[in-house]
């Protein structure tokens, strides 16, 4: 029996590709990378939605390829100086002489074929990383994620749903610009076409972004409610707090050189504080929903297939740190773990039901056919 068509819960999207992101942030395999790439390009594919924020999926794809080609430049331009006899060059190039203030800096010299290896693996990292922000952007409400905010981050609604929206607004008045430039004549050359087409878009998006914040203003979102001057500060103070347990906790776990009571034990307290100083904060905002977004068994799935690959890239990293960090010297391997950690993000491609309006889409699209066939 076939599941009925509706929208996934955004915050799962989101779960799932910070999952993923978190992989991509434990190894520098290139196979790896390449391979979350294409993980997320085959969920997006197979369950992206025909609204105008997923649109934002190409931009993304370009970002990422952009990323690759400026480290691998930066590498060439800057580190191609400092070439290990050992190393294999690829290309020997001049080496610009620079002032002696300017110490630690070389210009261009022999490019080796560590150097590019080095360069291309850290901007797979980075792009892979971009790849999959853009997949929860291009896959997740952005409007319907943040009426899921809890409502202590109702105060700053306004500002974020102008931050969010721009990019997937951006996308849909590039396509509705390209069409209205499609009628009529204009400027022939480069320049002034770009600026016929830029500042249209950008003012487009701006204005359809600013238009939605007002509305989400005039329905309560950006209001501080009715709080004391004290119940301000001991908010302010539990969240304060909360955050510089959290980075103080990142940073211990990240260094293994910081003492181990700085790493977990304070990276809990910060959160445990950051959670209190939240609830405190949303008792004095009364919000209702309209039709609340279900949390059902598709969702778990989503979001725990993204918390499987994340665990599984922490584990890579810790226990295979040459699977995860290969040498530019040695050919880079892929294990049979690392492979089913990525693998399992393919789930919400099978999992997710199919979006509402891509299936009212094919609905459309596929009755004149049978219409005829009758």
């Amino acid at each position: 029996m076939a599941r009925l068509a509706r929208d996934l819960h955004p915050v799962a999207w989101w779960l799932w590709a910070i999952g993923l992101a978190a992989y991509a942030g434990q190894a520098r395999n290139p196979w790896i990378l390449l391979l979350l790439v294409g993980v997320a390009a085959v969920v997006v594919t197979a369950r992206r939605s025909d609204q105008p924020w997923a649109a934002v999926w190409r931009l993304y794809l370009l970002m990422a390829a952009l990323i690759v080609v400026t480290r691998l430049l930066f590498r060439i331009l800057f580190g191609g100086g400092f070439a290990v006899p050992s190393d294999t060059v690829v290309v020997d190039l001049p080496q610009i002489p620079l002032p002696e203030w300017v110490l630690g800096i070389r210009l261009l010299g022999p490019v080796t074929r560590e150097t590019v290896l080095a360069g291309l693996y850290d901007g797979l990292q980075l792009g892979a990383i971009v790849v999959c922000v853009g997949a929860a952007n291009a896959l997740a409400n952005p409007k319907r994620l943040l009426r899921s905010l809890p409502p202590a981050l109702y105060e700053i609604g306004t500002a974020l749903v102008v931050a969010v929206t721009v990019v997937p607004q951006m996308a849909d008045s590039v396509r509705r610009v390209r069409a209205a430039q499609r009628l009529r004549a204009g400027d022939d050359r480069r320049v002034g076409r770009l600026r016929r087409f830029m500042v249209p878009v950008l003012e487009d998006a701006l204005e359809r972004s600013l238009a939605l914040a007002a509305g989400m203003d005039a329905r309560g979102y950006g209001r501080t409610g009715s709080a004391t001057a004290a119940e301000r500060r001991r908010t302010g103070a539990f969240l304060l707090a909360g955050l510089v347990g959290v980075c103080v906790g990142v940073y211990a776990v990240l260094d293994a050189t910081a003492p181990r009571m700085l790493a977990a034990p304070m990276l809990v307290l910060g959160v445990g504080l950051a959670a209190v100083g939240l609830v405190a904060a949303g008792r004095r905002v009364a919000r209702t929903v309209y039709r609340p977004d279900p949390w059902r068994w598709e969702e778990t799935a989503v979001a725990a297939s993204g918390l499987a690959a994340g665990v599984a890239g922490w584990w890579l990293g810790r226990h295979a740190p040459l699977v995860a960090f290969p040498l530019v010297t040695e050919a880079p391997q892929v294990t049979l773990l690392a492979l089913a950690g990525v693998l399992v993000g393919l789930a919400p491609a099978v999992v997710a039901p199919l979006p509402r309006l891509r299936s009212l889409e094919g609905e459309r699209s596929t009755g004149p056919r049978t219409e005829v066939a009758a």
